[in-house]
């Protein structure tokens, strides 16, 4: 399971990278396209900070945060092995989308944002939305889960 979560991570960073390209090469920056009516927008905006363009400028800061965080969880999954799909769900999810944002931070310096909702002010990206949705099922998986197939695996060791 480890190596089938890691390549769909890849996979995910691959399509985060390739709609990217799509924007840049066919959206001019800070260009507004309606997708459905005002409530969603592609909008092409650069982001050199972090969630809310918070503590722009500190790109160095973002990309040694990413790789410890990414190589935390590798190292994490392929050590413990857990039992749980949801657990290589999220690692998938949260490996794509910190993938997909490190290369642009790597390559460009900042982020390349587009997806603009009217009822979340911040311009966000394919990676961004990998990463929230496998964080939130990552705390499902922490408070619900883990602690039972944990103890599962420890009475089967026993």
């Amino acid at each position: 399971m480890p190596y089938i979560a890691l390549a769909i991570g890849l996979v995910l960073a691959g399509i985060d990278q390739l709609i990217k390209i799509l924007i840049v090469n066919n959206v001019q920056l800070n260009e507004n396209i309606n997708v459905l009516g005002d409530v969603f927008k592609i909008t092409h905006v650069r982001n050199d900070g972090v969630a809310f363009g918070m503590f722009s400028g500190m790109q160095w800061l973002f990309i040694v945060l990413t790789v410890l965080m990414l190589t935390a969880i590798i190292i994490y999954m392929f050590k413990k092995r857990p039992d749980s799909k949801l657990f290589y769900i999220t690692v998938a999810l949260i490996v794509g989308g910190g993938i997909g944002n490190l290369i642009d931070r790597i390559c460009y310096h900042y982020v390349v944002d587009y997806l603009s909702l009217s009822f979340f002010k911040p311009v966000c990206n394919f990676a961004d939305y990998c990463i929230t949705i496998g964080v939130i099922l990552l705390a499902v998986y922490l408070l619900f889960f883990a602690d039972k197939k944990d103890k599962k695996k420890d009475l089967q060791n026993d």
